[in-house]
């Protein structure tokens, strides 16, 4: 839950940013109003961590406020569709062998799987790829609907989900990557609208702790 601040805590924020450590009898000379009519805001404010106090010392930037927080915060506040790639797809009729050629063609790791009208049915990596070709001279020509990963037990995300709700599926399903998709139609079925890979974990971070991602 997002709490918006007043105008007036708005403005403490910058006061104590501008001239910390600073008292509350400071802040509130610099507002030119009474100290007792900004004691709730100062106890908001600390308990949201944009500001800190310390005895005799006074207020000053909390860990929101902090390079560190801001990154922080921004990293929670993160949406898979904010650094998600498109999708890689290749329908459910194709054979192993356009699924290598995909695989190859577009540097990815994983091919998701629709059916004629592009509703999700399935996944295949390289690894079920692999297994299916060793030692298996007649492995090209066997459908792709016969290898892949279906989606009774495909892991997904949406769009609006968090990456670090993306990260922790990754982690505990030990996939590469997933597919992004949206509920549609009257049965559910899934539209895929992108994929997330590790690399774009990878990059998110870089690009955050690079100041690459805008607020």
């Amino acid at each position: 839950m997002v709490i918006e601040l007043t105008v007036r805590q708005l403005s403490i924020t910058e006061i104590v940013k501008k001239h910390a450590p600073i008292t509350g009898e400071q802040i509130a000379e610099c507002l030119g109003i009474s100290r007792p009519t900004i004691r709730s805001d100062l106890s908001v404010l600390v308990m949201l961590g944009y500001i800190d106090a310390k005895p005799k010392v006074g207020y000053f930037l909390g860990k929101v406020m902090t390079s560190t927080g801001q990154q922080s915060e921004k990293l929670m506040n993160l949406k898979v569709k904010d650094v998600m790639n498109r999708p890689v797809v290749i329908v459910e009729s194709a054979t192993v062998n356009d699924a290598v050629i995909s695989l190859f063609v577009e540097n990815t790791g994983f091919l998701t799987v629709t059916d004629e009208q592009g509703a999700l049915t399935g996944m295949v990596s390289l690894k079920d790829l692999l297994k299916v070709t060793l030692g298996n001279p007649n492995a090209a020509a066997i459908p792709i609907s016969m290898v892949m990963t279906r989606v009774p037990r495909l892991v997904f995300v949406t769009p609006d989900d968090t990456l670090l709700e993306a990260a922790k599926k990754m982690l505990n399903h030990q996939v590469v990557g997933m597919p992004v998709v949206n509920a549609h139609g009257d049965r559910g079925q899934l539209e895929v609208v992108g994929r997330i890979t590790k690399t774009n974990m990878t990059q998110a971070l870089v690009d955050l702790t690079s100041g690459f991602i805008a607020e």
